[in-house]
């Protein structure tokens, strides 16, 4: 968190382009207790692709799985990121043994509750997946929504191995990521309002600045957000990575996994080299 300062400094700190991955802020965003509460409404509204997909395609997402992983009552499933438990949910109806992981106080909250009502099964971990350890191993681990591009190489490189720990012997990762020709359409520019994002970012006045940034050697991209409240100025960094089918690859096979087939999401429909996403299933 910066101190107030000069306006020109402010707006120069506003415009500056950091190394990438410089900063890990995701924590600003969930477990803030104002932008978690706008996150979870968007988990929930089943019309929109934010923070969850929509609802139809949840549907058909847990429908390919089921069958492409025959689950069912012996499968022991684990969905890292898991928010409010949309999939995880879905799972534990098949009679599965399914473990939630997500540090969204609320979102996990909202979790348990449900599982309550319903009687679902789900163990939920409040905990942040890059340090939380699970025990055992399981048939399908899942991380959605391309929650891996958000994290850095050695973040990255550290959830792959720990996927491959935990595999069983015929288990399966099934992640979905951000591909290049979506690098290319990312245009740099800058946003600046009052409450800018129809006050997303706090129930206080504010003002908002969203500066992206492009990293072309790298194929990374940041959204920059700046809030300067009337006591504090917070700054929240949007890291996304891009691939390409080899760079994915490459990453899986260094971590001891290797890509048994692509598509082009986690509904299992067919992969297209001009997609803004695809989706992988790993395996050791």
């Amino acid at each position: 968190m910066m101190e107030p300062n000069s306006i020109f400094s402010v707006l120069e700190s506003i415009t500056s382009k950091p190394v990438p991955f410089a900063r890990y802020t995701a924590g600003e965003l969930w477990r803030d207790p104002h932008t978690s509460r706008c996150m979870l409404e968007f988990h929930l509204d089943g019309d929109v692709d934010v923070s969850s997909r929509r609802t139809t395609f949840i549907d058909d997402s847990v429908f390919w799985m089921t069958r492409r992983f025959a689950l069912g009552e012996s499968s022991r499933i684990i969905d890292f990121g898991c928010g409010p438990g949309l999939y995880t949910s879905r799972f534990a109806k098949l009679g599965a043994e399914v473990c939630g992981i997500d540090f969204s106080t609320r979102s996990i909250a909202y979790a348990r509750q449900q599982a309550l009502e319903t009687d679902d099964q789900t163990t939920y971990i409040e905990a942040d997946y890059l340090e939380y350890e699970p025990e055992g191993r399981y048939d399908l681990i899942t991380m959605i929504m391309c929650d891996f591009c958000a994290l850095s190489p050695a973040q990255r490189s550290a959830m792959l191995e720990k996927f491959r720990r935990l595999l069983s012997a015929a288990g399966r990762v099934v992640l979905d990521v951000y591909s290049l020709r979506a690098f290319e359409s990312k245009l740099q520019t800058s946003l600046f309002g009052k409450d800018l994002m129809d006050g997303f970012w706090s129930s206080d006045p504010y003002f908002g600045f969203k500066t992206d940034f492009k990293y072309e050697a790298d194929k990374v991209s940041l959204d920059k957000y700046t809030i300067v409240q009337e006591d504090k100025i917070r700054e929240v960094y949007n890291w996304l990575q891009y691939f390409s089918p080899e760079s994915l690859s490459r990453e899986a096979h260094d971590a001891g996994l290797e890509v048994e087939a692509m598509f082009g999401d986690v509904a299992g429909h067919p992969y297209d080299a001009g997609g803004m996403e695809f989706a992988v299933v790993l395996k050791a």
